[in-house]
This record gives structure tokens, sequence and C-alpha cells, in this order.
């Protein structure tokens, strides 16, 4: 009874009486049956236009005297076995729910930043093509599934619809994963031309204008598509429980002009895409001389994933539009051509997962890549003037890589900055290079410890030759405080005076002006007097 397709209406069987029928053995009241409308029907069913039930084994219900049917089965249960519709279904459905794995992982590789975000080149850009395949991946595991109970429903109904519904849903975004590939293949070209230069390329041109707009055409038709197929009644698709009905009901629906006008609408969104690949190459790559130069330079600068992907989503295209055409090779019909609807309506599908996971996994990271041209341009520009680099490890073997711990670690950053012991040590190892340190004004009344340095430092550049205590207790001029200037140095005895005034009377030896003036030249003896 499971390959019955013809559904005809019968007369009751003759029973024991007038108001009897017997049918699968089993007896049923024909008065009841007449009340309620029951109608017998040559694929053993009983239908009143609001139940159907199954009257073959081991589905026979049994009917009470109130028109109630006890152990009954719906006529539109999963009774049957799958079949091809259904394998192949499963088939792709597990396809696509193993490539989610393989979108996440590129996903997660392409998606990473290891440069700053840029508002012209925006981090979404290049996940977006990653997001349509997880959601189409989605899409294909809903209508793979719900294609089982296609088969094995005893007369279509629900699941009919289900499994066309995501599969028509499928081809609008397939063909959105296809168009971000092309597009953030356009920006990526940009983006490497402006990293150099980031002047090299407008942005108020008519390049950009148009690269601005190309998204918005291209989803444009994709929402038509969209409102075209979804947004309708699918009642029709279900009513193919007899041949006739199908050729009736259910291919009216199907061929009607809103899916052809649904096909055309993507097709123009294909053009879009192949216009914005002939605009990138245009704009990005080197331009060729001559029709037939353009033409083989637009097929060896087009990626090979594209040589791909752009022919098969067009194959899906036609596909739609052929179907709206021709009933019998399209999957809303209830017994199709299944030779022609999986490798058509499937397999171009299929294929551009596996076009663009492979690709995803070949091609680096753009930070990455944009990491390494830069590096390369950075040599080639040392190698133009002459410049070699040492290696990593040079400084690790002639540089100081002796340990030191917390305390020689903080010591060593304050000498960088200045103050405390570690700013004398600094100074006095300094002092035989010639960089002398310059003290800082302090209100202080006793010179600091850093002021100390600068005298000892003073003392050592400039001794006094006329300084009976030495050049070790040359007085030096101390640092006044507010109040107290001219303060008189406690070990020298000598008079002090102005920075001005000291530094001149320590280079001639004199007290005054009057006396630098008539003084004899002072001898050089050593460099450290000068």
């Amino acid at each position: 009874m499971g390959l019955i397709n013809v559904r005809d209406l019968l007369a009751f069987p003759h029973g024991d009486n007038s108001s009897d029928t017997v049918i699968s053995g089993t007896h049923f009241n024909l008065t009841t049956l007449n009340h309620w409308n029951y109608t017998y029907y040559s694929n053993g069913t009983f239908s009143n236009g609001s139940l159907c039930f199954l009257l073959f084994e081991p589905y026979t219900p049994h009917l009470l005297q109130n028109g109630t049917f006890l152990n009954s089965t719906s006529c539109y249960s999963p009774v049957r076995r799958i079949r091809a519709r259904a394998e192949a279904g499963l088939a792709f459905a597990c396809f696509f729910a193993l490539s989610i794995m393989f979108t996440f992982i590129n996903l997660r590789k392409h998606g990473r930043l290891f440069l700053p975000s840029e508002k012209r080149f925006r981090s979404a850009g290049r996940r977006f093509q990653w997001y349509w395949m997880l959601f189409v991946a989605a899409l294909a595991i809903i209508s793979g599934i719900t294609g089982v109970d296609v088969d094995r429903y005893y007369l279509p109904e629900l699941p009919m619809v289900l499994t066309n519904f995501f599969w028509f849903l499928m081809l609008p975004n397939t063909l959105a994963i296809v168009w971000e590939s092309v597009r953030h293949w356009g920006s990526w070209q940009e983006r490497q031309m402006v990293d150099p230069n980031p002047f090299s390329l407008r942005q108020d041109d008519r390049r950009a204008s148009v690269e601005l707009y190309l998204p918005l055409l291209f989803y444009f038709f994709a929402w038509l598509n969209f409102f075209m197929v979804v947004p309708r009644s699918w009642t029709g698709i279900e009513l193919q429980r007899d041949p006739d009905q199908a050729r009736l009901r259910a291919k009216p629906v199907a061929t009607d002009a809103r899916f052809k006008v649904a096909a055309f609408l993507l097709f123009l969104g294909w053009c879009t895409i192949v216009f914005s690949l002939h605009h990138s190459i245009k704009h990005y790559k080197p331009r060729n001389r001559g029709v037939f130069n353009r033409i083989a330079g637009l097929i060896r600068y087009t990626p090979y994933k594209f040589l791909f992907t752009i022919p098969l989503s067009l194959v899906m295209i036609g596909y739609e539009a052929a179907c709206a055409f021709d009933f019998s090779i399209s999957p809303l019909n209830y017994h199709p051509n299944l030779a022609v609807v999986y490798p058509l309506g499937w397999v171009p599908i299929a294929l551009i997962f596996i076009v663009y996971e492979v690709s995803g996994y070949l091609e680096p990271n753009e930070d990455r890549e944009l990491l390494r041209q830069r590096r390369a341009r950075g040599l080639e520009a040392d190698q133009e003037i002459g410049i070699t680099k040492k290696p990593h490890w040079w400084s690790r073997l002639h540089g100081n890589n002796q340990d030191a711990n917390v305390h020689e670690r903080i010591s060593r950053n304050v000498a960088e900055v200045g103050g405390g012991r570690a700013t004398t040590r600094n100074v006095e190892s300094n002092i035989e290079m010639g960089n002398m340190p310059v003290s800082r004004p302090t209100h202080q009344k006793k010179p600091s410890v850093e002021a100390e340095a600068v005298r000892l430092a003073s003392n050592l550049l400039f001794p006094r030759p006329d300084s009976a205590s030495g050049p070790g207790r040359v007085g030096d001029t101390p640092v006044n405080g507010p109040g107290n200037p001219g303060d008189i140095g406690s070990d020298s005895g000598i008079e002090q005076t102005s920075p001005n005034r000291a530094g001149l009377n320590d280079r001639n030896g004199s007290d005054s002006s009057g006396v630098t003036l008539t003084a004899q030249p002072q001898t050089v003896k050593s460099m450290l007097d000068i």
C-alpha cells in the first residue's frame, strides 16, 4: 500500500447488511460513516475533508457509534521507509554540519586582528563571508533533515513545504557568500595599495562611489528575491496526493510568475558580482591595452577560487530558473527527477563550500600578510641605502646579559631618570667623557646629594690654582636659599659670588673683574684645566 499513488473515490464494500461495510477485514458502520461525510479512497484512507485516517494493516482503526475512531493513524504520519530523496538529503545535511567546524576554524584564522583596526578597512568586512557560510550551513541541515519526512509521510504535508522553503532560502544566501568574498578581495587589494602610501587613492572619487553603492545594489536584488519567494501561500505545494491534484493544484503554484522573477533578480545579483570583480581588477591591478589583453588580464588576475565559485553560482541560479518553467525537475514536485534535483540544486552549493574552505586554509591572515609586506619593504629600503641589520642573537652575545636582581634593576631605572646615589655614580662615570650635568635650582637650605655631586664635578674640572687648601678643598658656589644670599663657605673661607662670577674667577684665578682684566693668562697644564 505504500506505493499507491492514485487516489480515486471508491464505493464502500458490502458488509453483512445495508448498514455495514467491511474494509481490510474490519466491519464499519456505514450509517455513521455517511453521517460524518467520510469518503473511501483507493489509496486506503478515510477522509471527510478535515480528518484523514489510514485503513490498511497494521493501522486499521475501530469506529464507534458516535463517529470516533480508536487506534487511528493520521494520513500525515511517517509510516514509510526512507528512500533515495531522504538518503541524499541526510548525506548533504551531514556534509554541511561537518563544514561548520572548518568554517569556524577559518573564521578564527582570518577574523583575528594583529594590527590596529582602521576605519577605512573594518575587521567585520573579512568575516561576513564566513558568517553567511554558517547561516547557509544551518539552512542546509534543516532542509536535508526535513526532507526525510517527505519520503516517510504517507501523504505530503508540512515537511514538503519546509524542505523547499529552506532550500529556496539557501540560494540568495549562497550568492551572498560569493559576493562577500569578491567584495572583500577588492578591499584587500585596495588595502595593500594604500598601506605604503595612504594618499595614493582618493576616497571621494568615482571608484570609491562605485564601491559604496555596489553592496547596496546587490543586497537590494537579494532581498527582492527573498520577498518574491518566501512571503506567499505554500498550501498548494502540499496538495500532491495524486497526479491529477499535483497537476491542477501544485504545478501552477510552483511555476508562477513570482518564481520566474525571483530567478531573474538573483541573476542580476550575479551580474553585480561579476562587475565588482572587474572593477577591482581594473583599479588595483596593472592595466592592459587592447580588448584581448584585457580579457586575458581579467582571467589572469582573477583568483582561482573565483574561477570556480562564480560559474558554480551561475549553475545554481540557472537551475532555479529552470524549475520555474519545468515542474518535473523542481524540488517542489513530490516525485521529481532526483538525478537532476541534487546534482544541480545541491552539488554546486557544496562545491562552493569546499572551494572556500580550502582557500581559507591556504591563504594567510591579512594582518600577518601586511606585516610581512612591511618587513619586506623595510629590508628593501635598507639595502638601497646600505644598512645591514645585525640578527637578534647579536645583542645577546655582545650586550650586558648578566642577570640582575630586583634592586639592581630599580637602581638602573633610577639612574636613567636621575636621583639618589645612582645619579651620583652616573655623574662621576660621565665626567671622564665630558658630560657635565646641570644642577637644578632648589629651595632647600642644605645642599642636596645631587648638588653635592655637581660641586665635586666642577672642582675636578675647574681647580683653583691659588687655593691654599688644594683642589680637593676648593670653595664653590653653594645653593643659596631664600633669605641667605652670600653665604660663606665653611671650609675654604673664600667669599662666595654668583655663578657667573664664580666661573670667571675660577678660570682666571681672580676675585674681581679688575684683576681679571690685568692678570696674566692662565697656563694650561692638563686637559682638565680646559
